[in-house]
């Protein structure tokens, strides 16, 4: 490198650095209280006696159609009882996660000025780990049972899906299941809308958890994410070889992007790789568009796809 390079190199990162601190410090001071209620502990602390009070009180989680004698019989039901026990071991305690919260809904408000506050509600459900978060509006319901640690003895689950049963997880489900509720479903076909729909939710988690890892917003082990980084170029060489990037194959999703134990490329490497690599490379074009043009983060989410590959000038890292 020419040395009359460095002081324009080092001019551009105070620059970025000084952004990023200036829009920090207006984040810090945005007010966010968030108000937590624990229905897990109303339900299972609950004798029956006093379940018209807690229906009264959360008429969300009793849906018509259910005589009592089912809610009482789960309140009273010894593994559900061993299961609320489990899950108080680990969130007696909520206020650290109540922290974290309001911490990543000040970079809501900051990049989503229009967004409401919302209440929080902790339950214990059926194990339904494609929902560990449901946002609505002014609710965000977080399923503990799916945080205990992903060698909790309950887990019967393959090892990449169990992987991100902790607890370092429930703030990277709550951006993703707000990303959901803030964009319409990707509807296009092609492979190249995909990577690109999967990118902007993983660019979403860099700027509202900016102080999580890579490999947490994704959920890779270390291990994983340095596979991806070192082997970016040969991903993308054979995404371009193969011509994938505008086919309308709906294998190719799940295949590269939907949570896997591996990437099948039907090559040696996927006893190698990780799930979601076209997830990551998704994210790398998204990362690169927004380097390179003037887009704030709302708008991001309403660009298609083509048009952020193409103004992104995404070059894979050798």
């Amino acid at each position: 490198m020419k040395l009359y390079f460095i002081p324009i190199l080092l001019s551009f990162f105070l620059l970025s650095c000084g952004k990023k601190s200036k829009s920090e410090k207006i984040i810090q001071d945005i007010s966010v209280n968030i108000k937590v209620e624990r229905f897990d502990k109303a339900f299972f602390e609950a004798s029956p006696k006093d379940l018209d009070k807690v229906k009264k009180e959360y008429p969300l989680f009793f849906p018509p159609g259910n005589d009592d004698e089912v809610w009482i019989e789960k309140m009273q039901n010894p593994q559900w009882r061993e299961l609320y026990r489990e899950v108080q071991k680990k969130y007696a305690d909520f206020e650290p996660v109540k922290n974290e919260l309001e911490e990543t809904y000040k970079h809501i408000k900051y990049y989503f000025p229009e967004t409401r506050t919302p209440k929080v509600v902790t339950v214990i459900s059926d194990m339904d780990y494609n929902n560990k978060v449901i946002y609505a509006d002014s609710l965000v319901v977080i399923a503990l049972e799916l945080y205990l640690g992903k060698d909790h003895r309950f887990y019967q689950f393959p090892n990449y899906i169990k992987r991100n049963f902790e607890r370092n997880q429930i703030m990277p489900d709550v951006v993703s299941a707000f990303f959901k509720f803030k964009t319409k479903p990707n509807l296009d076909k092609n492979f190249l809308s995909k990577m690109i729909y999967a990118g902007k939710e993983l660019y979403i988690k860099d700027v509202l958890l900016p102080g999580y890892s890579d490999a947490d917003k994704i959920g890779y082990t270390p291990e994983q994410l340095t596979w991806c980084q070192e082997n970016e170029v040969y991903m993308w060489e054979y995404f371009m070889e193969k011509q994938l990037l505008y086919s309308d194959d709906q294998k190719l999703g799940s295949r590269f992007v939907s949570p896997a134990p591996f990437s099948k490329f039907y090559l040696e490497i996927d006893n190698e790789s990780p799930g979601q690599v076209g997830a990551w490379i998704g994210w790398q074009i998204v990362r690169a568009y927004m380097d390179n043009n003037e887009v704030s983060v709302k708008d991001l989410l309403h660009i298609d796809a083509k048009e952020i590959f193409e103004k992104s000038k995404y070059k894979p890292k050798k």
